[in-house]
């Protein structure tokens, strides 16, 4: 009897060692870009062992690109104190967003370096990104873009899309987080 109790637990417990049952919709590789202070940015220095959220925003926008940015910085909020997380959002018009507006538009939102980056770069790169990597759609200059959130765990698998403008979604994006950050994903 005491066997079965012991290979139960261990059973119990590789289960937990697996981490979280989110589903993986593929890897994020690679990337450099620019920031918003005018630094190269390495995903492999930057991002490798963090959970982190994604977004496609840009500065001018007059649509849901501030409301989206106000939801980062809630979620900023919601994860204080988590120095195993960040968020990430990429800008759709690369030809504007300078690492000088991106830097202003940063302030605007109240983002803490280190922790929120604005990235910028070449518009093919910001392209593959968006197109075959999130699979959230072109950045191509029609300023058409997808307002969901991504979440990337600490290893850079996709582990969820999540509404922008739905707040249940926004609730288990949270959790997913938490949920990714306690379990060490």
């Amino acid at each position: 009897m005491k066997l079965v109790a012991i290979s139960a637990l261990a059973l119990l417990m590789a289960g937990c060692a697996r981490g979280p049952s989110l589903p993986s919709y593929g890897v994020v590789p690679d990337f450099t870009l620019t920031d918003q202070s005018g630094q190269a940015f390495s995903s492999r220095s930057q991002l490798d062992g963090k959970v982190w959220v994604a977004n496609f925003i840009f500065t001018n926008c007059a649509g849901p690109c501030p409301r989206m940015s106000t939801q980062f910085r809630k979620i900023r909020e919601e994860t204080r104190g988590r120095g195993n997380f960040r968020l990430v959002s990429f800008t759709i018009d690369p030809a504007r967003d300078t690492p000088e507006v991106l830097a202003a538009y940063s302030t605007r939102f109240r983002a803490k370096p280190g922790e929120w980056f604005f990235l910028t770069g070449p518009q093919p790169d910001l392209h593959n990104l968006s197109r075959n990597v999130f699979k959230l759609g072109n950045i191509d200059g029609t300023f058409e873009h997808s307002t969901r959130f991504v979440l990337v765990d600490s290893k850079g698998r996709i582990r969820g899309y999540y509404d922008s403008s739905d707040p249940e979604k926004l609730a288990e994006l949270l959790s997913h987080i938490n949920q990714l950050v306690e379990a060490g994903f």
